[in-house]
């Protein structure tokens, strides 16, 4: 699956969309920043998918385009693609740069969730 072609339970967001869609979301809200031409960035779209719909009553999982929505990425510091940043009440609890096999993607969300 490309991060073109989203799943029902990932939603894309855009600059004009991502207060209303994360920050005022009312579960915790994993972002996706990837582009186009991002390799690692198609190679994690499947994996976060699966995690979208298993998660889905407790974690929402959103993607941006960097390419095409530049303001978040600029005030939230993308500077490597992808990165993932865990969002709850509107404040970012983890950022995970890089792609990651679902284990260990997993594990990570579950640690900064419980804190």
């Amino acid at each position: 699956m490309s991060p073109t072609s989203l799943s029902n339970a990932v939603l894309a967001v855009t600059d004009e969309t991502f207060e209303r869609e994360v920050l005022q979301h009312d579960k915790p809200v994993l972002v996706d920043f990837w582009a186009q031409w991002c390799p690692p960035c198609h190679m994690i779209a499947p994996v976060l998918a699966e995690i979208a719909e298993e998660r889905a009553g407790s974690l929402a999982i959103r993607k941006l385009n960097n390419d095409e929505n530049p303001l978040v990425a600029r005030n939230y510091q993308v500077m490597s693609l992808p990165t993932l940043m865990l969002f709850r009440d509107g404040v970012v609890v983890r950022t995970i740069v890089g792609a990651r096999a679902k284990a260990r993607l997993l594990a990570e969300l579950d640690e900064a969730l419980e804190q």
